[in-house]
């Protein structure tokens, strides 16, 4: 997989790739991960991507022109699955819009700034719209790092253990059960006997048991769905 990030602090994404299981996944070459500062596809001796906006209001917005210069740069170089423009008012980021984007070979991520950007981008470039939750940051910087992270742990490889993505919460739209390690007491806490049977079936009776009571506890939304 290729993820290529438009962005205009690319400092501020790169440390989160330089660091635990997204650095090992790019020094195993299971993904590339570019960063393009769109500073870099301006014209004017200031370098400048925002203009005020149409109408009066509150506000800078992006251009458009920086922006299509470099998807279109980036287009001529090979295709793209998807062109994500990360926005508060996108489709909310889910363990299922992970799962179908950690299948895709090639994706552009787009991080808003200022007021967000000219709508002619989302007209005519953006593929799909994405949100991490119903807030407001600075800038996508930290948006597009979170799907990544989120996208990159799927990829087939990423993690030691192929099937723990798997047994993920929302993956079957159930939080996960409670986790035990040792010791096997602590200042009387005891573990369930029951992770102790040997009995696998029995075993994972009890996870489903306890991943459905959680849920219906903590997210009775999800079982709805």
């Amino acid at each position: 997989m290729r993820i290529d990030i438009i962005t205009v602090l690319p400092e501020l994404l790169k440390s989160p790739f330089e660091a635990s299981i997204l650095k090992r996944a790019i020094d195993a070459d299971l993904v590339e991960v570019h960063f393009h500062n769109l500073r870099d596809f301006t014209t004017d001796n200031y370098k400048t991507i925002d203009d005020y906006q149409f109408g009066g209001g509150a506000g800078m917005v992006m251009m458009v022109e920086p922006i299509d210069k470099c998807i279109s740069k980036l287009k001529s170089e090979r295709n793209y699955d998807e062109v994500i423009y990360m926005t508060p008012d996108g489709e909310t980021l889910s363990q299922g819009i992970a799962n179908h984007l950690s299948l895709k070979e090639n994706i552009i991520i787009l991080c808003g700034h200022y007021k967000g950007v000219d709508q002619r981008v989302r007209d005519h470039f953006i593929t799909k719209e994405i949100s991490i939750g119903d807030y407001v940051l600075s800038g996508g910087e930290l948006g597009a790092a979170v799907l990544c992270d989120a996208v990159i742990r799927l990829i087939p490889g990423v993690l030691g253990n192929e099937t723990s993505a798997l047994t993920d919460s929302f993956q079957d739209n159930l939080l996960a059960p409670p986790i035990y390690t040792r010791p096997r007491e602590y200042k009387g806490w005891k573990v369930p006997e029951v992770l102790f049977s040997g009995n696998f079936p029995k075993i994972e009776k009890w996870r489903e048991e306890k991943a459905f009571e959680h849920t219906k506890n903590r997210r009775p939304d999800l079982l709805d769905e």
